[in-house]
């Protein structure tokens, strides 16, 4: 039996009819020989979502598309052999701090902390053992009306360099209008530096039909800040009107992603950046982005409480490994969008808070709102 058939023999209670349901599973073992827990969140709308205990990792994403067809949208591997062997944060929570920190180095209360150099000369996503890479506890499971998993890591206190015992829920849900939500929360016994989100490689047209480059973005962002050769930030605001980093009317990714006239699309090897939605975390959510598919008719939109989105054109995946269509993901296949605060933000004035302290809960909450209709394309100028 398949790990999804598996999953899907496994219901964990008798949900109303017009329920989204949870159903556990298993995604296979590690090996140490610890099993890896699957659960399938399902609405009655054709949308799905498989969330492994891996990485806290979303597996699958399966929706329809304008005329009912259903794809599975988000990169991925079928078995644990594909994540083990080409770890690459696909689909997984990344922490303890998204992004990078120059020279994997911060300073609290006068203290320097280093964190190990997975990125070149910076840390990226938390280091060589981060959150994507590790095992997560299933703390709960529940049917509809919404359909939720949370997932539970503690961190150790020197866990990667970071001081403090950071405790991390990460919760799943999926309700009947076809709201995915990521709702990040974490609490710590020491002051500590947190920023997690999920990096999920998604292609509306279907993970493995080839390029995002046509799908259309819209990010309502005023500036973004600008990296230097190393992908950290200069600790500038530049703002995006008249440049390649203008998507505050709907674009498409191809048409401006090559344009090595602008030497920040150099530094990047396309769009790996960090756009500025706001300038602090929100009690609510903000609207961070659109995404449509003219092909398929399959869009969404990400809404979350942080100030900054990273934006990455998937310009670093070298069709070197091939995902569950059997088919090699090469450079464009896939894009990702990371609702976070802004890369090094402890090593930069003016950028969001990154500390945690005892007694505060850091919170991170991105909604995809998905949808599918005869989104047409807009014309280029």
């Amino acid at each position: 039996m398949t790990a999804l058939g598996a999953i899907a023999a496994m219901a964990i209670a008798a949900p109303a009819a017009d329920a989204a349901t949870a159903k556990r599973g298993s995604f296979g073992k590690l090996p140490d020989g610890r099993s890896v827990e699957a659960v399938l969140l399902t609405n009655n709308r054709g949308v799905s979502a498989n969330i492994i205990a891996y990485g806290a990792s979303i597996q699958s994403l399966v929706m329809p598309d304008r005329t009912g067809k259903k794809a599975d949208i988000a990169l991925g591997h079928d078995d644990m052999e594909g994540y083990l062997k080409y770890p690459n944060f696909i689909g997984s929570t990344v922490g303890r701090f998204a992004n990078r920190i120059d020279g994997g180095r911060f300073t609290l209360n006068g203290r320097e902390y280093q964190t190990p150099l997975n990125d070149g000369t910076n840390s990226l996503h938390g280091g060589t053992m981060g959150f994507d890479k590790v095992l997560w506890d299933v703390v709960s499971v529940k049917n509809g009306p919404t359909a939720s998993v949370t997932l539970r890591y503690v961190s150790p206190d020197g866990d990667q360099g970071y001081p403090g015992t950071l405790t991390v829920d990460a919760t799943y849900s999926l309700d009947e209008a076809n709201n995915l939500t990521i709702d990040y929360r974490a609490t710590t016994d020491k002051t500590t530096i947190v920023n997690i989100s999920n990096h999920a490689y998604w292609n509306l047209g279907g993970e493995g039909s080839g390029s995002a480059m046509d799908h259309i973005v819209t990010i309502p962002a005023q500036s973004i800040t600008p990296v230097n050769e190393t992908l950290i930030p200069t600790g500038q605001f530049r703002p995006v009107a008249g440049t390649v980093f203008d998507f505050r009317t709907p674009r498409a990714i191809g048409d401006r992603v090559r344009d090595t006239r602008d030497q920040q699309i150099v530094y990047g090897r396309g769009y790996d950046h960090n756009w500025v939605i706001g300038r602090k975390v929100i009690d609510g959510t903000q609207l961070m982005a659109r995404v449509s598919d003219p092909k398929s008719g399959r869009s969404f939109e990400i809404w979350s409480n942080q100030p900054g989105l990273q934006f990455y054109s998937g310009n670093f995946m070298d069709g070197k490994f091939a995902g569950k269509s059997k088919r090699f993901y090469r450079q464009g296949d896939a894009i990702v969008m990371e609702p976070q605060i802004f890369p090094d933000a402890i090593n930069q004035k003016g950028f969001p808070e990154a500390r945690l302290e005892p007694g505060q809960t850091y919170h991170n909450v991105m909604t995809y709102k998905l949808s599918s209709s005869g989104t047409a394309a807009p014309k280029k100028r």
